[in-house]
């Protein structure tokens, strides 16, 4: 029975590296969530047929209750919402590596001068740390992508220092528990400091960052799971942790390139604590004009476009607004015009946001075109409609040295020949800062909700 099991851990292992894999790949992602699903289905499984279980009913009622909390989840959740989930799947798992941890530490203590060995002590003292400082940051994250609490960052006089100074005491009693495995009380002092930490530092970063945040806390879960592994002695978690980390930290540090900031500046830089509320003015005190136009005049502009560039963000999200964007992409395809959509690494609030959501509509996935590759078409295009988005189009990132974005790669909305922006209102962005491109003349503002404002124009365009 253990020589089978292992062959299938070896098997769900291999399923969730292609997962990552194909994962990776926009034409084989669900490839890769099919792989995902079935390695976790066999490690289960595998897990559920090799341990003994000594009480059934715990079992059946841990997976009743899951079941019937994460099945309308699945289900029902609108795609505006897919971070807030990833934020929560965090806080979740992290929670329950860590309560196992705990729960396995005082398990052993009884036989501490055995079972509680330096090593052991060590790695499950790291588990702990880091299941519930993911677990507090998770939940951090989570109220402020929900807007239940504000997304700009916690900043106040040496706030690092007391960030850091938080940490350096968690790792201290960690130290203590390591030299002494019987002085019990430690451990929830340990959490008390480990929750601490994960709130100031979640608290600290802002709106703007919280893609990356999403894959930091993704690297943490997975770290802390992989350490369970080396206490429980389960390869297969050690592996699957391990993978989870790493894949979430190679993703942070991607998510600090396309911004163009270093990963402890992320951290600790509080990028959108001053917010530069939208002004009228430009730098020299000029008054600025914003040019409003009607689903109208859109419609005629596009009715003579040869091609069309769509950079969607998260106002696409909100309005729900893909299906009516691939109605306008067919609508656009009938007239003979060539209709691509630019995709910025960070738009959205979370990695591959806006591929998940174009995905949904149909979108083909040949017409999804990287920063780096659209940039270059960007000056050939005839009009680029910016759905939403505000930070990852804003000029300000390429030739305002002051400004928070300042050096972080921008698709080049500007360098089209027209330019739509469609917005509820005037407002900044997550990092708080005015974007240029709304005064620029060649920009069409167009206020209102994404999906309805497409859905008037592709009606007037069919009407022509």
């Amino acid at each position: 029975m253990q020589t089978l099991a292992l062959y299938l851990y070896v098997l769900s292992a291999v399923l969730f590296i292609l997962s990552l894999k194909w994962m990776s790949d926009v034409k084989m992602s669900r490839y890769g969530n099919l792989a995902g699903v079935l390695g976790m289905a066999v490690a289960i499984g595998t897990t559920l047929m090799a341990y003994q279980t000594q009480n059934y009913s715990l079992l059946l009622g841990a997976l009743v209750v899951g079941t019937l909390i994460g099945a309308p989840i699945a289900m029902k959740l609108p795609m505006t919402a897919v971070p807030q989930r990833t934020a929560m799947s965090h806080a979740f798992g992290s929670f329950a590596v860590a309560l196992i941890g705990m729960a396995e530490y005082y398990q052993r203590l009884p036989n501490a001068a055995e079972a509680l060995g330096p090593f052991t002590t060590g790695v499950l003292a790291v588990e702990i740390v880091l299941g519930f400082l993911t677990f507090m940051g998770s939940v951090i994250a989570f109220l402020k992508l929900q807007e239940m609490i504000s997304g700009r960052p916690l900043v106040y006089p040496g706030r690092n220092f007391v960030s850091v100074g938080v940490f350096v005491a968690c790792l201290g009693l960690a130290v203590a528990l390591v030299l002494n495995p019987t002085n019990s009380t430690l451990v929830p002092i340990i959490v008390v400091f480990a929750l601490i930490f994960g709130f100031l530092l979640v608290m600290g970063i802002g709106g703007a960052d919280m893609p990356t945040v999403i894959a930091i806390l993704n690297a943490y879960a997975g770290l802390s799971a992989a350490a369970l592994g080396f206490v429980l002695n389960n390869k297969l978690l050690i592996v699957a942790g391990t993978l989870d980390g790493s894949s979430g930290l190679i993703l942070a540090f991607i998510m600090c390139k396309s911004m163009n900031r270093s990963f402890l500046n992320v951290l600790f830089g509080g990028v959108g604590s001053v917010v530069s509320a939208p002004s009228a003015k430009g730098g020299s005190g000029e008054e600025r004009i914003v040019h409003a136009f009607s689903p109208e005049d859109l419609a005629i502009v596009l009715g003579t476009a040869q091609r069309v560039v769509i950079a969607p963000g998260y106002g696409m999200a909100v309005a729900q607004a893909q299906h009516v964007v691939k109605e306008l992409e067919e609508a656009l395809t009938e007239r003979g015009c060539e209709t691509l959509y630019a995709i910025h690494p960070v738009a959205g609030r979370m990695p591959g946001h806006m591929n998940v959501l174009l995905a949904e509509a149909d979108v083909s996935y040949d017409k999804l075109i990287e920063l780096e590759e659209i940039n270059p078409l960007l000056a050939e295009t005839d009009v680029a409609i910016v759905l939403g988005a505000n930070d990852v189009v804003n000029p300000a990132a390429r030739n305002a040295k002051d400004s928070p974005i300042y050096g972080m790669p921008i698709l080049e909305v500007d360098r089209a020949h027209t330019i739509v922006v469609i917005k509820r209102s005037m407002a900044s962005g997550f990092a708080g800062v005015d974007n240029d491109l709304f005064y620029n003349p060649k920009t069409m503002m167009v206020f209102g909700d994404a999906k309805k404002v497409l859905s008037e124009t592709v009606k007037k365009m069919e009407a022509t």
